[in-house]
């Protein structure tokens, strides 16, 4: 749970640059990707990811303009990529901007539960780093480069001149 403002900050702007990583190595081609035909494809992955932002925030008393969870997936990496951009950095923005870490404390009802804003936050960014990884899944599957996120990717080793780890 996060307790302070400055907390979150920190760590959401480091996940939210890992998450962007991600989303701007999407292609147009790769959107379609998934692991079974009755599973979500790595479109409708990275869109889940974004309309969970908004999602959230608004039962949070946070008027976060984003896009319905409904919405139909973009057509395109590229617009999935700036949606991300656009909701990642206004929930950044507004948490900083309307709260404070008194903030952070107070509950709301979500799901059937209370949760202090606190969490709400750490589980937002929890439930992103989850599906991130199942998307970097998906990308390899896809012939996609994933980056490096907390260390290299199998590609990245050689950006660091090592080989890449046995296999």
């Amino acid at each position: 749970m996060f307790t302070s403002i400055e907390h979150f900050d920190k760590t959401w702007s480091q996940e939210m640059k890992f998450s962007q990583g991600v989303m701007d190595a999407l292609t147009d081609a790769s959107l379609s990707q998934s692991v079974a035909d009755d599973h979500r494809t790595l479109g409708r992955m990275a869109w889940h990811i974004i309309t969970s932002v908004p999602e959230m925030a608004t039962q949070t008393d946070l008027n976060l303009d984003g896009p319905d969870p409904k919405a139909p997936v973009p057509n395109t990496a590229a617009e999935i990529s700036q949606a991300y951009k656009q909701v990642s950095e206004s929930l950044l923005n507004l948490v900083k901007t309307t709260w404070n870490d008194a903030t952070l404390q107070q509950e709301d009802d979500l799901y059937g539960e209370q949760w202090k804003r606190g969490s709400t936050l750490h589980i937002l960014m929890l439930h992103e780093i989850h599906h991130r990884g199942q998307m970097t899944v998906l990308m390899r599957q896809a012939g996609v480069k994933v980056p490096n996120i907390y260390g290299p990717a199998k590609e990245g080793w050689a950006e660091y001149g090592a080989p890449p780890p046995e296999i």
